[in-house]
């Protein structure tokens, strides 16, 4: 099945104890797509400026991510994060946010991009979200991401963006933010009833767990020792997951979302060995396999 991601495309500067990049290729859909791409077919829309280049479309194109609904904007700059991360990885501080072409985001979908059986929607605006998702009408999985701002400033908007897909994605924290729930099984049970059937709260360096109205099923984080930094980790999550379940068609089913989430486990892992999105411009399926592998062996018993 083929795949269409909507969300951001950034550069990003990034510092840690170790070291420091000014320029990196980011943003969530660039994240998603370096990993989604080793599964299946993959079309990023998103916005960027004209300081985004040949370069940076060569590093998509070489990990064969579709551009053709990358949205050009004539005589703007393209989004740019910059933060700093503490010797503990789990604790950073932004230092500068420019939107730039991002805050006028509008998506614009070609029809092959409309037409994706598989759609992530990232982390934008909820009503533009919705739009994304009612133009899709073939899609048979959508899944969303959001966050902090959005359940502040358009929690209404952003209630009603959850009823029109199939799993909700997000941070535990604002799982429990979204539905003023301090325990995650309550909480993913209440965002249950918002509409979707499947819930995953990603839990960082601890794993992630999904929640559906039949049960519960967690994931322990592969065992790295080799962390740089973990920016777009939760985005390189959500590309395994979803390219594991745009390569495998057919139903979505219980058994199917468990590989899927190992997927997405093993790509995140290997997004945090590196700066920024650096450690999946050479990753290889077999890399990614041969980790799927190691995590079914350590979370049997």
């Amino acid at each position: 099945m083929t795949l269409t991601v909507v969300g951001s495309i950034a550069f990003d500067a990034v510092e840690t104890p170790s070291g420091s990049r000014d320029r990196l290729l980011g943003g969530a859909a660039v994240h998603f797509a370096l990993a989604s791409s080793q599964l299946a077919e993959t079309r990023v829309v998103g916005p960027v400026g004209d300081d985004f280049g040949e370069p940076e479309y060569a590093i998509l194109h070489a990990r064969g991510v579709n551009t053709d609904d990358v949205e050009h904007v004539p005589g703007g700059k393209t989004f740019f994060w910059a933060g700093r991360y503490h010797r503990d990885i789990n604790r950073r501080d932004t230092l500068q946010t420019d939107l730039n072409v991002f805050e006028d985001f509008e998506p614009k979908l070609s029809p092959a991009a409309r037409d994706a059986e598989v759609l992530f929607l990232g982390n934008i605006q909820p009503d533009l979200q919705s739009d994304v998702r009612e133009q899709c009408t073939a899609a048979r999985f959508v899944a969303m991401d959001s966050m902090n701002l959005w359940i502040d400033i358009a929690h209404d908007a952003l209630v009603n963006t959850i009823g029109l897909v199939d799993c909700l994605l997000l941070n535990d924290s604002e799982l429990k933010q979204l539905t003023d729930e301090p325990n995650l099984i309550r909480a993913a049970r209440r965002a249950l009833d918002l509409g979707p059937r499947v819930i995953i709260a990603k839990q960082g360096e601890y794993g992630s767990a999904m929640i559906t109205r039949d049960g519960y099923f967690g994931l322990t984080a592969y065992p790295t020792a080799d962390i740089v930094e973990p920016t777009g980790a939760g985005d390189s999550y959500a590309g395994g997951l979803m390219g594991y379940l745009a390569a495998q068609g057919g139903d979505v089913d219980d058994a199917t979302l468990r590989r899927a989430m190992a997927y997405g486990t093993a790509c995140a892992s290997f997004n945090v060995e590196g700066f920024g999105s650096e450690r999946l411009y050479a990753l290889e399926r077999a890399e990614i396999d041969a980790r799927v592998a190691e995590l079914e062996a350590i979370s049997r018993f």
